[in-house]
């Protein structure tokens, strides 16, 4: 009776329509010989054999009364399935039954760590790369993935992954781009082969998180020693000379100037000097100063000026300013002088410690004529310098250089050097 029903059964399938695809598979199952098959079922430490006609690997746990979770999954003798579909074992057309070995794999808790939060799923993955593609993370070359991804999961496991970021590095007038997952800019530079040499430096510095902007900048550094000579001037040292006339000069030993030598450390960036900086100075010659004698020598002359025949110790260039008692520079009309004596014509002002040590000195000034020195000009300073007086009805203004005479006799106190 069974074999009369089979053939019946096999010579249907044989007349069916290739196109019909779903009832062709149903047939097909049909088809299957009824002897039952065995399966074997492994739950973790538990394993149960069956003898079924059954060929849904999800429908065999059931039978076999072993429940499953949504995220559990079925493996067809060691191998990804599946599960809703009928086991096809060509060898059973050979009249030989495969074993048949079905192994649950139940899920388990991975916690999974990103820069953006943590979160937890249930996941039968075989590895930690399965797991992430299951929980939806988008993998990338140079993803940073801790355990690694092709670790086996077998127990409940934290997963952390930083996933790469496209930085673009400028180095050595180059720029390129690199995906890394470091935390630091120095990290990402290890990575690229582009290391910090010497003084180098980055933009953002090496310590620093990535830049938001993936823009990382390496300064080259390089520096030189530079020796550079620096004269040092020599000074002028004066020195009385009986030697020498009055208001003349005489050297009497030339200066020479000193040498140093400078270490200069000059800072190179990309190319581009940066700085200079002295880091030492050393004085390999000093200077010597020049000596100066100033004529201490008098001698006695006479002249003819303006017509006037007069005997005189020195003549000297000096600037000849005027004044008058009401125009003296004063909120008021100065009549008197600091020697006491009246403002007029006849009367010279000095500097206040030449007039110390001129006061009383006889002086002829050429479109002037006779002069005394009898009073303190306060403003005349920082050159030779006189201010001659006159009363206010015969003023006349003076301003202009002119080569005053000092008349004899020579004074007791004699000022050399007028500066």
């Amino acid at each position: 009776m069974d074999a009369a029903f089979h053939r019946v059964i096999y010579n249907t399938c044989m007349k069916l329509s290739r196109g019909l695809a779903l009832i062709l598979v149903f047939f097909l199952f049909a088809c299957q010989p009824s002897t039952p098959q065995t399966v074997t079922i492994i739950d973790n430490d538990q394993v149960i054999t069956l003898q079924t006609n059954e060929r849904v690997p999800s429908t065999l746990p059931t039978e076999a009364g072993i429940a499953l979770e949504p995220s559990d999954r079925v493996l067809l003798n060691g191998l990804p399935i599946q599960a809703e579909l009928p086991i096809n074992n060509p060898s059973i057309n050979s009249g030989q039954r495969s074993p048949i070995t079905l192994q649950i794999r139940r899920a388990v808790a991975v916690t999974i760590i990103t820069p953006e939060g943590q979160k937890q799923i249930q996941s039968s993955a075989l590895t930690v790369g399965e797991a992430l593609q299951e929980a939806g993370i988008q993998l990338r070359a140079n993803d940073s993935i801790d355990p690694p991804i092709n670790t086996p999961i077998t127990n409940p496991i934290t997963i952390n992954h930083i996933p790469s970021r496209e930085m673009t590095i400028t180095a050595d007038g180059k720029s390129i781009r690199v995906n890394s997952s470091a935390q630091t800019v120095g990290e990402v530079l290890t990575e690229a082969g582009i290391p910090l040499l010497g003084s180098d430096y980055s933009l953002p510095v090496e310590n620093e998180a990535l830049p938001p902007d993936g823009q990382i900048r390496v300064v080259r550094v390089s520096e030189s020693v530079l020796l550079a000579q620096k004269p040092i001037p020599f000074q002028n040292e004066f020195v009385a000379s009986a030697e020498v006339l009055l208001d003349q000069t005489q050297i009497l030993q030339p200066g020479q100037t000193g040498l140093t030598i400078q270490r200069i450390r000059v800072r190179y960036e990309d190319g581009n000097e940066i700085s200079r900086a002295t880091e030492e100075e050393t004085t390999v010659r000093p200077p010597e100063n020049r000596v100066l004698g100033y004529g201490t020598k008098i001698e006695i002359k006479s002249a003819v000026v303006d017509g006037v025949t007069i005997e005189y110790w020195r003549a000297v260039q000096m600037y000849v300013t005027s004044y008058s008692p009401c125009r003296s520079g004063g909120d008021r009309c100065y009549n008197g002088t600091s020697s006491g004596a009246k403002v007029q014509k006849g009367v010279a002002g000095m500097r206040y410690d030449w007039y110390l040590s001129m006061g009383g000195q006889q002086l002829y000034v050429p479109g002037y004529g006779f002069a005394t020195v009898a009073d303190v000009c306060g403003g005349c300073t920082g050159k030779p310098w006189i201010d001659v007086a006159y009363s206010d009805n015969d003023y006349q203004p003076w301003s202009w250089w002119v080569t005053v005479y000092f008349l004899v006799p020579v004074p007791a106190n004699i000022v050399y050097v007028l500066e």
